[in-house]
């Protein structure tokens, strides 16, 4: 609709099947944006016959985008976060954006925001090729906050189509790719998607209450730690949960608070690398399982004792 809008303000008139032709959409979809567009008090003209077509009314023109200066550097900064980190869709969007913003900026902003466009660097990279599609992910946004079922076409890993009803319960971007976690109503359980593997959705007219106090993200990161890690891990640490959730990744371990202090829940690949992070905190702990983990600990505690005592002489 906003591309159809910018369209009719660079051209005196455009017919049906050129604002369609334009869009990649058909004739029916435009009439429906001119329709959306007359709502929002856009005055949007059509002209019958053989030289008619649509053409915004004479001296109407959107007013100019106008930002300050710290307006400006947070629409900057988010687009390139939504450009290098993956959270862009499978169109250039971000890219086109960027680019509107810059053009009608004064010049003594653009040099300064193209400075920080040009030298910003982020320790995270995207993962390319898995952004989804545009209209999937705004869909799948939608029904998620009307609590209503959807209808996607979805492809498994080794490139098998299936379709299914799914409850999206929330939308969640996690390490370079977009996921929707919900009731699968196929197999009747809670699963999570890839979004680039959504091909399609369709709304339904059921709705449906997401349980409460489900927290997707969580469970995002509980169930991709569960298929990818050898050890499960818990541990309590005696300390403030407010302050340990500050020192400790959100997206690689779960902690709840219990009578005597914070009970640590994480998988972990390498137990000299939970060892290390254990090691890293202020607060004493006391270790449940697995009793492997116990060893890492005592190999690196003799480590750092040897470090303690070696004379600078020593080798």
């Amino acid at each position: 609709m906003l591309t159809l809008l910018e369209l009719l303000q660079s051209h005196a008139r455009l017919t049906g099947t050129e604002l369609a032709e334009r869009l990649d959409t058909d004739v029916r979809t435009v009439r429906r944006h001119v329709a959306q567009l007359r709502e929002l008090g856009i005055p949007v003209e059509a002209e019958r016959g053989r030289y008619g077509g649509y053409r915004l009314a004479r001296g109407y023109r959107m007013p100019p985008l106008v930002l300050s200066n710290d307006e400006a550097l947070a629409v900057v900064l988010g687009l390139l976060a939504a450009e290098r980190l993956g959270m862009g869709t499978t169109a250039p969007a971000s890219a086109g954006a960027l680019a509107k913003v810059e053009r009608v900026l004064p010049h003594p902003l653009r040099e300064p925001l193209a400075a920080m466009r040009e030298t910003l660097s982020f320790t995270a990279n995207a993962v390319r090729g898995q952004a989804p599609g545009t209209g999937v992910l705004l869909a799948l946004a939608r029904a998620s906050r009307a609590r209503t079922t959807v209808g996607i076409s979805h492809r498994s890993w080794r490139q098998e189509p299936t379709n299914r009803d799914v409850d999206p319960y929330g939308v969640v971007f996690h390490t370079g790719r977009w996921y929707v976690v919900g009731h699968d109503h196929l197999r009747d359980s809670l699963r999570t998607f890839r979004m680039d593997r959504i091909t399609s959705v369709t709304p339904r007219a059921d709705r449906f209450t997401a349980p409460e106090g489900f927290d997707p993200a969580a469970h995002l990161t509980s169930t991709l730690a569960q298929g990818t890690y050898r050890w499960q891990v818990e541990v309590t640490i005696h300390g403030p949960l407010d302050e340990i959730a500050r020192r400790l990744p959100s997206s690689a371990v779960t902690l709840t608070a219990n009578a005597t202090g914070v009970l640590l829940r994480a998988r972990a690949e390498r137990l000299d690398g939970m060892a290390h992070l254990l090691a890293s905190l202020e607060w004493p702990f006391t270790l449940h399982q697995p009793d492997e983990l116990r060893q890492a600990l005592t190999e690196l505690a003799a480590r750092l004792t040897a470090a303690a005592q070696r004379n600078p002489e020593e080798p």
